[in-house]
C-alpha cells in the first residue's frame, strides 16, 4: 500500500493492494466462542451450586457442555473440510448438523435423565451457552473477510478504480 502524501505534500495517487479472504476462520471462531462460552457456563455453575448444591452445578456443566460439544464438532467439520474445499465447508456444516441432531437425540433418549440432574440448571446452562455461543460466532465470523468472487490477477489488467 502507498501513502496518497509526500513529504512535501503534494497529494499522489493511492494504490490500495487487496488483502484476499481470511484463510480458513473457523479454529478462530472456535477458540473465541469456547472462551466466551465455558467463562458463561463456569458462572452459571458457580450460581447453580448456591441455589441447588452439586446436582446444579453438574446440571449446569452437562448442560453447558453438551452445547458445547454440539458446536464444537461443526467448527472442526469446518476447519479441515474447508482447508481442502472451502466452497464444501457450508454443505459440511449442513449434513453434520442432521447427524448431530439425531445422534444427541439418541443419545439422550437412550441414556434419559440421570436422578441427580436439576432440570432448571441444566436448562439455564444450555440456554445461556447456545445464546452466547451463536453472538460470539456471528459477530466473529462477520469479522472475516469472505471472498465472493475472483479478482483478474493478469498482469496489465486495471480496474475501472485505477
Amino acid at each position: 500500500m502507498t501513502d496518497s502524501h509526500t513529504a512535501g505534500g503534494a497529494s499522489t495517487p493511492s494504490r490500495i493492494e487487496p488483502s484476499g479472504p481470511t484463510a480458513s476462520p473457523w479454529l478462530r471462531i472456535l477458540i473465541r466462542c469456547l472462551i466466551w462460552t465455558v467463562s458463561a457456563v463456569v458462572l452459571v455453575a458457580v450460581i447453580s451450586l448456591f441455589f441447588a448444591g452439586g446436582s446444579g452445578l453438574l446440571s449446569a456443566f452437562f448442560g453447558g457442555g453438551m452445547v458445547i460439544i454440539f458446536f464444537t464438532i461443526s467448527l472442526l467439520i469446518g476447519h479441515f473440510v474447508g482447508r481442502k474445499n472451502p466452497t464444501g465447508a457450508l454443505g459440511a456444516f449442513a449434513v453434520a448438523y442432521v447427524v448431530k441432531f439425531v445422534g444427541f437425540a439418541a443419545l439422550l433418549i437412550t441414556i434419559g435423565a440421570p436422578e441427580w440432574l436439576d432440570r432448571l440448571w441444566f436448562f439455564v446452562a444450555a440456554l445461556a451457552s447456545v445464546l452466547i455461543w451463536q453472538a460470539v460466532e456471528v459477530i466473529v465470523f462477520s469479522r472475516t473477510r469472505q471472498q465472493i468472487f475472483n479478482e483478474p490477477n493478469a498482469p496489465g489488467v486495471t480496474s475501472d478504480h485505477d
